[in-house]
């Protein structure tokens, strides 16, 4: 039997490639439980709103997104581009997954309401990421990490989206990253 946290969970992953595919006008309930292969208003059982299943999706992909202990382990004393690499990797592992959260975004710029919960989501993230990098020894502040935030996610929306195809290799770009944006944290 599915216990309500991994049921939450296969609905919330059915939303996600409900939202990949179909963008934020095809994601319903009712799309969420035909994905799932579900009774009809399980997953209104489980969100009971259209802001609470899109808020649960975008904690699902940053749930899903996140490094392992392994992730942080294969990465302790290793350079910010190979964090960067590893972040790109994890992200484009599975691309529905950001094409869901950029379908979020531009749906939380259009619902004040979503909006919020997402930006509760995005700061809590980026401020996990500054602490991560004091307390790991990695070089680079607040706005350094901003720097490379903007930089990364051009780069996912590029590689995941319909590209420019200027050529370059994804590591390549992700080398340029660390060291023009912050050239003392690349030295590392």
């Amino acid at each position: 039997m599915v216990s309500n946290p991994q049921r939450r969970d296969l609905l919330a992953d059915a939303g996600l490639r409900v939202l990949a595919h179909s963008g934020a006008r095809g994601l319903t309930h009712r799309a969420v439980d035909q994905e799932a292969g579900v009774p009809a208003g399980t997953a209104s059982n489980y969100f009971r709103s259209r802001d609470a299943l899109l808020s649960g999706l975008a904690e699902r992909i940053f749930a899903r997104t996140a490094p392992t202990e392994a992730d942080l382990t294969g990465l302790k004393g290793r350079s910010q581009a190979d964090h960067l690499l590893d972040i790109v990797r994890r992200t484009t592992r599975e691309p529905d997954l950001m094409r869901a959260l950029f379908e979020l975004r531009l749906e939380g710029a259009r619902r004040p309401e979503l909006g919020r919960r997402l930006a509760e989501t995005l700061h809590r993230g980026y401020r996990e990421d500054v602490a991560f990098h004091a307390t790991t020894g990695l070089p680079g502040g607040a706005f350094e990490i901003a720097l490379l935030h903007y930089a990364v996610d051009g780069l996912l929306l590029d590689l995941l989206t319909t590209s420019i195809d200027a050529g370059p290799d994804p590591e390549d770009v992700i080398k340029a990253f660390a060291t023009r944006l912050a050239p003392e944290v690349s030295a590392g």
